[in-house]
């Protein structure tokens, strides 16, 4: 590996992007140092792809291109996790709110080991050829960056790749990778709910609507409709992740917020959910007697990942020959979400998108058992808990692993 692959070099890197985060399209410092990087590896980079983006490009004699993607960005979270290197930053959100800064989703990860995967397949060319596509994507976490990224030209200015590679850090123990052929993570919808009362005196609750009482039957009713009209052989979540009304307890507010994050695998499930949730709300505002019918607006929509299941096999197969046998698992569908699923549509490519564990393996270490390592997962942090940090090593050393082990099964072997 390449100098500026070394395993203390990447490390230092990671910890340096753990402690400046930055937001969705906010992601300057973090493509600075990307691509100040990948320009000294000989890749030629191109930044501002899609308002942040960098991608890097090897060309490496004929043969198929193999995109590999990271994404940037990071979460409105104050970290808690009191490692040495742990984000105290702060900055400004899109609604212009003062929000501390921290990586809680791992996307630190993401850009350092794609940044030791560029290293490796630039130090031996000799072991393939085609074309690296390196896509360090931004605003994930708001599902708007691979769609931007494809909107400003990405395929057009850099070619179409014959498949679409990335992983995600998850709580699974480090020296893991996890991969699900077919459906593999959920797609998502974000809902912003208005419901409409009439305000007035707290004493006097006879003269109002009283909005947060609707808010409060509409967040009960709505828990509802996984349960009872989604059939028990589909998944779906509904999650009311937010409520806002009101200044002070003796004051009836005029309106309520809600805001909502649906993740569903099947489009005619999604259809289901999408309509009973517009449906509660009405049906909720009129049993109130509501001013004004209510405002629903989808914020925020991207699709399932679908992982191809022939290319899966392949990738699959090499991660056992290149990383060795028992290193990977099929975690089963997550109903967490990616926009990476973007990037392989607009190709007309395969997706292959994979976890990469980055628990500390000490407690999994004689577990042998799918559903005992489950529980244990299940009782550690998880992405976009303020406590959660990925294990260094061998977190990045298996995750550079992965990245150049899965570009290699596609980028052929000169004879």
């Amino acid at each position: 590996m390449a100098a500026s692959g070394t395993a203390t070099d990447l490390a230092s890197v990671y910890r340096d992007l753990h402690a400046h985060p930055e937001l969705a399209f906010q992601e300057t410092r973090t493509a600075a140092i990307v691509a100040g990087r990948l320009r000294a590896l000989g890749y030629d980079t191109t930044t501002a792809v899609g308002r942040t983006g960098v991608v890097g490009v090897l060309r490496n004699g004929d043969g198929p291109t193999a995109l590999l993607r990271a994404d940037m960005d990071a979460l409105p979270v104050g970290e808690r996790t009191g490692l040495p290197y742990a984000s105290t930053a702060h900055g400004t959100d899109g609604a212009g709110e003062a929000v501390p800064l921290m990586h809680a989703c791992g996307h630190d990860m993401h850009v350092t080991c794609l940044l030791g995967a560029a290293a490796e397949l630039a130090a031996r060319r000799s072991t393939w050829r085609g074309t690296a596509l390196l896509v360090f994507q931004p605003a994930e976490e708001t599902g708007d960056g691979a769609r931007a990224m494809v909107d400003d030209g990405l395929y057009e200015r850099f070619g179409r790749p014959a498949v679409v590679l990335g992983q995600h850090v998850a709580p699974l123990p480090a020296g893991l990778l996890g991969l699900h052929p077919g459906p593999a993570f959920a797609a998502s919808d974000s809902l912003t709910v208005v419901l409409h009362g009439r305000g007035g005196h707290g004493s006097r609750p006879e003269a109002a609507v009283d909005p947060v009482l609707m808010a409060a039957a509409t967040v009960m009713r709505l828990q509802g409709i996984v349960s009872r009209e989604v059939a028990g052989s589909s998944t779906a979540v509904l999650t009311v992740g937010a409520l806002h009304a009101g200044t002070r307890g003796n004051i009836i507010a005029d309106r309520a917020e809600l805001q909502l994050s649906i993740r569903t695998f099947d489009t005619a499930v999604r259809d289901t959910v999408l309509a009973a949730v517009e449906r509660v709300v009405r049906a909720e505002a009129a049993a109130s007697a509501a001013p004004r019918d209510p405002e629903t607006v989808l914020t925020q929509s991207f699709p399932a990942v679908v992982n191809d299941a022939r290319a899966a096999a392949l990738v699959e197969r090499a991660f056992t020959a290149g990383l060795g046998p028992g290193r990977v698992v099929d975690p089963g569908p997550v109903t967490g979400s990616e926009d990476v699923g973007i990037l392989a549509t607009a190709a007309d490519a395969p997706c292959v998108y994979w976890l990469l564990g980055g628990a500390d393996p000490a407690p999994f270490a004689s577990v042998r058992d799918p559903e005992t390592l489950k529980e244990i997962t299940r009782g550690l942090p998880s992405n976009h808990s303020p406590h959660y940090a990925p294990v260094i090593e061998p977190t990045l050393t298996t995750g550079v692993g992965a990245l150049v082990t899965a570009a290699r099964a596609w980028l052929p072997v000169p004879s």
